[in-house]
């Protein structure tokens, strides 16, 4: 139990690689006890069990998807004991599984007007919020008490050096059109969850298109977030930074970002 707790703790803190921790909370017609619990690494590696080893099996392989979606779920054993379903089932047996992991960090490239906004919204929704500019009067804490990092560097060094992983949101909104491609090179597959560059359908379409034609995997390329944001017709720095944030959420989350107006139809 112990062991479990420290890997738990170093996920948590960054130490160590994340972890889907599985919990029983419902043992439902299965001989398992109550408050069993299991982790699952991104490698299908276990400590630690839930009682039975068919349903380990199945939870280890629900796991894998679970990272990606930065998952905190309950899902249910179905009647045959051969799937797991988000679907409530009554009388089922019913595992909690969350993925812990250290908490995520969004990189703002760009201390101007909209990358303020942009930082004063990600520190609000609790993340480690780093922003990167290369003017020392932009890049000035006294104007960025929300950053937990604020670095005056120029972009291409600093970005070399930032570590950058699937829990990391990327967002790109410098001063002008040069910055922000030097900045989208040095991002660039290095498996960020989220990489968003700001601007109009044709720069942007221009920047990405200079660097399919040098060579870069367009799959890459493919999935950079741009012009970025939903469409919610913003245009102050205030309703961009809620546009972009709501599209960071909805990948992270994996919904579909549609609205949710809903009426009962009458019979």
């Amino acid at each position: 139990m112990l062991e479990l707790t420290n890997r738990l703790l170093a996920a948590a803190d960054g130490s160590g690689s994340a972890v889907v921790l599985a919990s029983v909370l419902e043992v439902g017609p299965l001989a398992i006890e109550a408050g069993s619990r299991m982790l699952v690494d991104r490698s299908g590696a276990r400590m630690g069990g839930l009682g039975d080893p068919a349903l380990e099996e199945l939870v280890a392989a629900f796991a894998a998807d679970a990272f990606d979606r930065h998952a905190a779920e309950t899902v249910y054993l179905d009647a045959a004991a051969t799937r797991l379903s988000a679907r409530t089932i009554s009388g089922a047996a019913a595992i909690y599984l969350e993925v812990v992991e250290h908490k995520p960090v969004f990189l703002v490239v760009g201390a101007g007007h909209v990358g303020r906004c942009v930082a004063k919204l990600a520190d609000y929704l609790d993340y480690h919020v780093a922003v990167l500019d290369d003017r020392e009067d932009f890049a000035d804490p006294a104007l960025l008490p929300e950053a937990d990092e604020v670095i005056c560097d120029d972009f291409e060094a600093a970005l070399e050096r930032f570590p950058i992983d699937s829990n990391t949101s990327i967002v790109l909104v410098t001063r002008g059109h040069k910055q922000d491609e030097l900045s989208l090179r040095k991002c660039l597959g290095r498996g960020a969850a989220y990489l968003g560059m700001i601007g109009s359908k044709r720069r942007t379409g221009a920047v990405l298109e200079h660097l399919r034609d040098e060579g870069f995997d367009p799959a890459e390329i493919a999935r950079v977030r741009t012009p970025i944001g939903l469409d919610i017709a913003a245009e102050t720095p205030e309703e961009i930074a809620i546009s972009v944030m709501a599209e960071v959420i909805m990948l992270r989350k994996g919904a579909g970002g549609g609205p949710m107006y809903f009426r009962p139809t009458r019979a």
